[in-house]
């Protein structure tokens, strides 16, 4: 119930807030607000030295958002003009950030159609995975996690889609055009996780390198374990620096999002087709309910048109896809 304190009749009939506990309630929750807007803002100064805790916070960095409806809630419970008005700094700083993402930026036919998938090592149904996958009329199709026992079950539900193929050690590379050059990446792990290989496509010929990095995982006496994943993507970083050609494109399962600044090697120099061109969010993993982009696809010397989410298989994590436009040289 409203006290009679906590307003005042004006002429018109309408009500002032005036009361001054209006404003002194919600202290603690304007500071929450406060302290929510500069972690958002200033993700990138979260120091890794302890347990990687900036990686952890930019991985997960646009579900901040969910802290703005509880405030919110608390905010109007307490009556708090402060709190609320407060609350206005996270919301603004959420939607320079991801605003834009929000909305489908995609346009433009393209000329080349990519599709990457993480295809899980322990798959149930592979051939129904490849099978999903080649009906959505990629061109060029890349997979991660691929099983060595397991290979020939994918080579052969895709051979009639897709004439020309390569495999390197657990990564693979599908496409109906000519492929060349195909050869392993090395990026520090001992065994291979990483490819490189020339599309000859109508349009020209495209650098296509597929990645997995290694897994990351969040343990309570270690923090966010991603040092093995760090020193890999500086690898790939390395080997696209060194890449000949003027168009690439980069496909695979990277463990990380475009925000972690682990990942800066590689995400320098290339775009992300979602966040220049896609659908949504584009969240890929895990694939019952999809919390963050850790698969990627990017682009260096060619012109994203469209980036979006394909429907589940019987993988973990969920098929992405791009079109791109080829530029001519």
């Amino acid at each position: 119930m409203t006290r009679v304190d906590d307003v005042t009749e004006t002429s018109g009939g309408g009500a002032i807030w005036r009361r001054p506990g209006l404003w002194r309630r919600g202290v603690v929750l304007a500071v929450c607000s406060v302290l929510l807007t500069l972690v958002m803002v200033f993700h990138a100064e979260i120091p890794n030295r302890i347990g990687n805790l900036g990686s952890l916070a930019e991985t997960f960095l646009p579900w901040f958002g969910l802290f703005v409806p509880v405030l919110l809630v608390l905010g109007l419970i307490r009556r708090s003009a402060t709190a609320l008005i407060a609350l206005l700094l996270p919301v603004a700083v959420w939607i320079n950030l991801f605003g834009g993402l929000v909305t489908d930026r995609s346009g433009g036919a393209g000329d080349l159609m990519v599709v990457s998938h993480n295809v899980n090592a322990d798959n149930p149904d592979a051939a129904g995975t490849a099978q999903n996958v080649a009906g959505s009329g990629a061109e060029v199709l890349a997979l991660e996690e691929l099983k060595p026992g397991m290979v020939p079950v994918y080579e052969k539900a895709l051979a009639a889609t897709y004439p020309y193929h390569s495999v390197q050690g657990t990564v693979g590379l599908w496409s109906k055009y000519p492929l060349s050059g195909a050869r392993p990446v090395d990026i520090r792990l001992g065994w291979v996780r990483a490819m490189r290989a020339v599309v000859d496509a109508p349009q020209g010929r495209v650098a296509v390198y597929v990645a997995h990095l290694p897994s990351v995982r969040v343990k309570l006496n270690a923090g966010f374990t991603a040092s093995q994943r760090d020193d890999s993507a500086d690898a790939l970083g390395e080997a696209i620096a060194r890449e000949p050609l003027d168009r690439v494109v980069l496909l695979g399962d990277l463990n990380g999002t475009m925000n972690d600044r682990a990942l800066n090697a590689v995400t320098s120099q290339l775009r992300s087709t979602q966040g220049a061109a896609g659908d949504g969010m584009g969240f890929s993993w895990p694939a019952a309910f999809p919390m963050a982009r850790i698969d990627q696809i990017m682009v260096k010397g060619v012109e994203p048109v469209a980036s979006w989410t394909l429907p589940a298989t019987a993988s973990d994590h969920l098929p992405i896809a791009a079109r791109i436009a080829l530029k001519q040289r």
